[in-house]
Formats: structure tokens, sequence, C-alpha cells
């Protein structure tokens, strides 16, 4: 495990090279690849699932009313989506039952 609570992309890449014995340079293609193919979908309207790890997933934020605090006006914050991701509930239960609580 990890001593400071994170992995970067260079992490995974790494540990993926070493795994299954690829240049470091295809896995990072690959990589990236899956990440823009991702964000191409979601940015078409599309969501992405992922059977046992989860779903890349557009969330719909209902348009609200926000304070600018420094001004001490209120403004309007218009609807708008935002990407999200929903983890699967085998992903779930494997982080609840293995992930020490801090």
């Amino acid at each position: 495990m990890k001593t400071n609570n994170r992995m970067t992309k260079a992490d995974i890449v790494a540990k993926i090279s070493e795994k299954l014995g690829m240049e470091k340079g295809d896995v990072q293609a690959t990589v990236e690849t899956f990440m823009d193919e991702v964000k191409n979908s979601l940015e078409s309207g599309d969501n992405v699932y992922l059977r046992g790890f989860g779903s890349f997933i557009i969330k719909k934020r209902a348009e609200k009313t926000g304070r600018n605090i420094s001004k001490n006006t209120t403004i309007k914050i218009p609807a708008h989506n935002i990407p999200a991701f929903k983890p699967a509930k085998v992903f779930v239960e494997g982080v609840k039952t293995n992930v020490e609580v801090k």
C-alpha cells in the first residue's frame, strides 16, 4: 500500500507495465486513449458502464441560488450537467472491507 494515500496516472502506467510486461509508452498510450474515450462519451451525452468496476455518468444539477459573500449579493447558478463516477457494489464492498477507517 502506498504511504501517501494517492496514486497518479504515472503510478498506474508503471504498475500495468510491470504486471503485463509491456513498454510504458504503450501502456501510457492505452491509458490516455481510455480516458479520452470516457471523456468523449460523456461529452456526447453517453454514460459509460464497466461491469464490476462502476459507471461514469452524467449528473444533472438543478438551478439554484447562491451567494457572493464578498459582495453580499445573491446569484443564480443555472442548471448544468457534471461528470460523476458511481462505483459498482462489489467495488464499494471491497473498499469497505479492505480500507481502514481513519
